[in-house]
């Protein structure tokens, strides 16, 4: 807001500047019929050596139109079909009971069918002598460990004391593949 001050002079409220390098606001359409007229004003007033040659012609109007986005219909994206047959319930060979949640299950070290993660824990915590702070831990890539924590209560702080490999990542068990198919469709 412009405020006039006693000598005359207009004071804009405090901002610096009289806003005259703002661009304005875009206005779709009616711009472009202003300036058309603005143009043609130009082209009739001329000035001495001609021209002004800014002004926009009618042949300028076509390069707008030229510019516009064709619309066409694009085929509709259509999820992929999740496997109907669910996934399979086998029994654990170690402790006879079913594994339920397949995807937690871990392959045999030998024979390469799923024991449940828990008997795996187990089984190997009953070959070694676990002292005080130890524990058996998945470590990740098929592979446990005897883990040390140094304050039981606060889990941050181990140490590796011995690693146990599980699994081998080459030889990728087949049950693996059905579980893989059924959770990853796309």
């Amino acid at each position: 807001m412009i405020y006039p001050r006693e000598d005359g002079i207009t004071s804009n409220g405090g901002k610096g500047g009289d806003n005259r390098n703002r661009r304005r606001p875009f206005r779709r359409g009616s711009r472009d019929n202003d300036s058309r007229q603005e143009n043609q004003g130009r082209q009739n007033q001329g000035t001495a050596h001609g021209n002004s040659g800014n002004s926009r012609t009618s042949n300028d109007n076509s390069r707008f139109e030229r510019n516009k986005g064709v619309m066409f219909d694009r085929p509709k994206w259509t999820p992929p079909q999740a496997p109907s047959e669910p996934l399979p319930v086998p029994d654990c060979p170690w402790c006879g009971k079913p594994i339920k949640d397949i995807a937690s299950a871990i392959a045999d070290k030998d024979s390469g069918v799923p024991v449940h993660f828990d008997c795996v824990i187990a089984r190997l915590s009953e070959g070694e002598i676990l002292e005080k702070g130890d524990a058996v831990s998945y470590i990740g890539g098929g592979r446990f460990g005897i883990v040390h924590y140094l304050n039981p209560q606060d889990m941050r702080n181990f140490t590796i004391k011995k690693i146990f490999e599980w699994e081998n990542k080459e030889n990728r068990a087949e049950w693996r593949s059905t579980v893989c198919d059924h959770y990853s469709v796309t």
